[in-house]
């Protein structure tokens, strides 16, 4: 996903430029929304309900979860908050999908020691 490429940028400059202040209540706020933003990208990506059914199987959620969240009209928004949709995209599939962590680069930068 190009889009992760570009976070992982602008997470890295935000780090090194406002990594000295104190920032990290800020930085686990903004780490969850990300992981929600992004979720919402990808259910909006899988624009087809038959789309939608295959990935949430794939990512190993049943048949009645995966009908019932396929199907919905509820806004992406709104669904991305869904905890099956966690279950299927959890933060370890994003950090595997390339997404670097912010509390992880932070401390390693400026928590040493």
């Amino acid at each position: 996903m190009d889009i992760i490429v570009k976070i992982n940028q602008t997470i890295t400059g935000w780090i090194n430029y406002y990594g000295v202040a104190n920032m990290k209540k800020f930085i686990g706020e903004t780490q969850k929304w990300l992981n929600h933003r992004l979720r919402q990208l990808i259910w909006k990506r899988w624009k087809r309900i038959r789309t939608r059914y295959q990935k949430l199987r794939k990512y190993g959620i049943d048949h009645n979860d995966a009908m019932k969240l396929a199907n919905s009209r509820k806004g992406y928004w709104r669904l991305s908050r869904n905890g099956i949709i966690h279950r299927a995209i959890t933060k370890e599939k994003l950090t595997k999908w390339g997404l670097k962590d912010m509390s992880q680069l932070y401390e390693s930068r400026y928590l040493k020691g």
